[in-house]
């Protein structure tokens, strides 16, 4: 089991910003690719956001392409997500995720990804 450690979630008004950060082990951060999800009640799980340290790489749903920011931070092997301009439609629990099963499909799938955090709840009003 790799724990992921989500934190930073809560609620804002409509154009408000959040922060979420996932904290993972070094080898994790180093070597696996580390996704964002949400799931909204009755919704599926979507994935929102990746990065994939050693290229680096990154990559986004495009619901999010322009607000949201997936970020490292080296020193304290963590990954963050920076939510800008939300809105009451990013209502969802949010998941950190890794453990990327090579050849699997596409990055932002959920069924690809073996770990996941707790979740954070992220709450947006209009």
């Amino acid at each position: 089991q790799v724990p992921l450690v989500e934190s930073g979630g809560g609620s804002v008004q409509a154009g408000g910003s959040l922060r979420l950060s996932c904290a993972v082990s070094r080898y994790t951060y180093i070597s696996d690719r580390i996704a964002w999800f949400r799931q909204a009640p009755g919704k599926e799980r979507e994935g929102v956001a990746i990065v994939y340290t050693p290229i680096p790489y990154t990559d986004y749903a495009n619901s999010v392409k322009g607000r949201f920011t997936i970020s490292q931070d080296n020193a304290k092997n963590t990954v963050s997500l920076q939510m800008n301009n939300l809105k009451p439609e990013d209502t969802a629990m949010y998941y950190c995720a890794a453990g990327y099963n090579i050849g699997c499909g596409l990055l932002l799938t959920s069924k690809c990804y073996n770990y996941w955090g707790q979740g954070t709840q992220v709450t947006v009003s209009s």
